[in-house]
């Protein structure tokens, strides 16, 4: 009798281990949801919604904890996508359509932002640069693998020139402004809270942006399939959240503005000169679509990439057909 009520007692405890989530679901930690968030002013409504804990609220009623997870820039949140090591991301479009090539197991689930002229190329104080023919041999920093780096080529091309025709340095977004008062660089290429806060703080001048040579500034969520698809949930919980910060962002109250300047280490008053530049959504459009193709397509003619797909294979927009349906 004892041996049988024993036996019971094991079961009953295995089967509590495989209700509870013990183990790993859609190649995530079960009972959390890991989100890559990067400083970027393209993603303000994921940190508003970090800094209310309006994510972490919905979330608990179904069982689950957020872990945010740090990274200065889009490339080595990629890496974390690839690797598993996260579930969902927000990056830039060159990163997006360099994780979301066939076979590596990542989609777009939602159009995070367009802003083409939160992107710029700038010089420093004194310099006499004024266009992109005036960096023709100079050396231009950005963030290898970022939107930065496409909007250097896009911008040299309205000037007849190449990335051949200048001196390509590859920094940390991070050590943009060291770079460029020190002068280890002519010409920086970055973007928001970046830009606002160069001019501000080195007196930096910009000389071109987003919108000067074509580039639409289009920001992603995305998350690696396996999860996604095992966690359809999740994902649209997520959304909902990010499009109810980015519907308050006009009445947001200042803990919370003081809170995200914070987080993106500017001022206030900056975040507020920034937050205009920026169409902040989740819906995912055709024109979307098409610029994240002319971005692959550019990154192919210029051989930094080797695969030319459909983006929209990669997109997944059932999430925010979800979002719309409620």
């Amino acid at each position: 009798m004892k041996r049988r009520l024993g036996c019971l007692f094991a079961t009953l405890l295995l089967l509590l281990g495989l209700t509870t989530g013990c183990g790993i679901q859609g190649g995530g930690m079960a009972g959390k949801v890991r989100i890559a968030i990067q400083p970027s002013a393209a993603f303000v409504p994921l940190f508003v919604a970090k800094e209310k804990g309006w994510i972490e609220e919905a979330l608990r009623e179904k069982g689950l904890s957020v872990e945010w997870v740090d990274f200065v820039s889009g490339p080595p949140m990629n890496d974390a996508l690839l690797n598993k090591d996260v579930d969902l991301g927000v990056i830039g479009d060159v990163p997006v359509v360099t994780v979301c090539a066939p076979g590596n197991e990542v989609e777009v689930v939602s159009i995070a932002a367009q802003a083409a002229d939160s992107y710029a190329v700038l010089v420093p104080d004194g310099s006499g640069a004024t266009d992109a023919a005036d960096l023709a041999g100079k050396r231009v920093a950005t963030t290898f693998g970022s939107t930065g780096h496409n909007m250097v080529q896009k911008f040299l091309a309205t000037a007849g020139l190449t990335i051949n025709d200048i001196q390509l340095v590859n920094i940390a977004a991070g050590d943009a402004e060291t770079v460029l008062a020190s002068n280890q660089a002519d010409a920086v290429s970055i973007w928001e809270p970046n830009v606002t806060r160069l001019c501000d703080d080195i007196g930096a001048r910009i000389i071109g942006e987003g919108s000067d040579c074509g580039l639409a500034g289009i920001n992603a969520i995305v998350a690696r399939s396996e999860y996604a698809k095992a966690h359809p949930e999740v994902v649209t919980t997520i959304l909902e959240q990010y499009k109810r910060a980015a519907e308050d962002l006009g009445t947001m109250d200042e803990a919370t503005l003081d809170a995200v300047a914070k987080d993106l280490s500017i001022q206030p008053d900056q975040l507020q000169r920034i937050i205009p530049k920026f169409r902040y959504t989740v819906e995912i459009t055709d024109e979307d679509l098409a610029a994240l193709n002319d971005t692959i397509r550019f990154l192919n003619e210029n051989k930094i990439m080797r695969t030319k797909y459909d983006i929209a294979e990669s997109t997944d927009s059932s999430y925010y057909d979800a979002i719309s349906e409620n």
